[in-house]
């Protein structure tokens, strides 16, 4: 039996998608109601595929968090020019760079050897070299901000708050060959959001990727940021206001898309559904 909902909903959302693309010229220079100051750097990894989605988050995060000290975001190296000037008419606080200028020269060698084979080993190196001195969030480009996330504000605020937060996970998604423990693969984490209060050690868990006999592969990156995290004793998000569930996959609503919510991550299986709620 064809499930219509579903259909609609992702007829619907290439649909909304096309006309936000065809609209981008026009839409970035709408003004954003904000005045609130946030004291948090915000930086997101991204590509020219990807830019609807990436104006559509820069938009909603100024909208419904606040003005970032920066908003920064690392290009993988396919933006166009014309595209990066896009990108810094949305706000002032914008900025864009080139991961390769951008990434550490210190790294190890196992993550340069992943950042040239696969799009997550450069994610990885962008994550293992954002440099952290106050609160500063790493998000995805498929991540929409929702009125709730006045919340993520006041924890960015938190001076005295020494914690790193990440963004609890609805599925485990390892590269088992990573795994030694079968505890570290309880409570699975996203690596798609991490609100960073203090620098991380990521020895151990790249000391891992080092030791492997065969290349890594997509799942390499996020099990490597679930070990970190772990390791670095970092704290869990809220389920309920930061959303990481594609429970609603095959249903035509975006079930979770309530003004008490922070954000959600519209991964894959339900990317559609982020163009359903880009105008919320």
């Amino acid at each position: 039996m064809v499930n219509i909902g579903y259909h609609a909903a992702k007829i619907q959302g290439n649909f909304l998608r096309s006309i936000y693309k065809s609209s981008l010229s026009n839409l970035v220079s709408f003004p954003i109601a904000q005045e609130r100051q946030v004291p948090i750097k915000v930086y997101a990894l991204s590509c020219e595929r990807d830019l609807p989605e990436q104006v559509a988050s820069l938009r909603s995060f100024l909208r419904y968090v606040g003005i970032p000290k920066t908003f920064t975001i690392m290009s993988d190296g396919s933006y166009t020019e014309e595209s990066i000037k896009l990108l810094r008419r949305v706000h002032p606080c914008v900025d864009v760079q080139l991961l390769t200028k951008f990434q550490r020269d210190d790294l190890p060698q196992s993550v340069y050897e992943y950042a040239s084979q696969q799009a997550m080993g450069k994610k990885l190196a962008a994550l293992m070299s954002i440099p952290i001195e106050e609160s500063t969030l790493y998000t995805d480009s498929d991540i929409l901000f929702f009125p709730g996330a006045s919340d993520l504000a006041e924890l960015a605020s938190a001076s005295e708050d020494v914690n790193t937060y990440y963004l609890p996970d609805c599925k485990s998604s390892f590269d088992k060959r990573l795994i030694y423990e079968d505890i570290e693969q309880q409570n699975p984490i996203n690596a798609g959001f991490i609100l960073f209060k203090k620098a991380l050690d990521w020895d151990v868990s790249v000391q891992r990727l080092a030791s492997l006999k065969e290349p890594p592969n997509y799942f390499s990156e996020q099990t490597i940021v679930n070990l970190t995290i772990k390791l670095n004793q970092g704290k869990a998000l809220s389920k309920e206001k930061y959303i990481m569930s594609v429970d609603d996959q095959f249903m035509y609503p975006d079930k979770f898309a309530t003004k008490q919510i922070a954000m959600r991550h519209y991964v894959s299986d339900i990317r559609h559904k982020f163009w359903q709620s880009v105008f919320f």
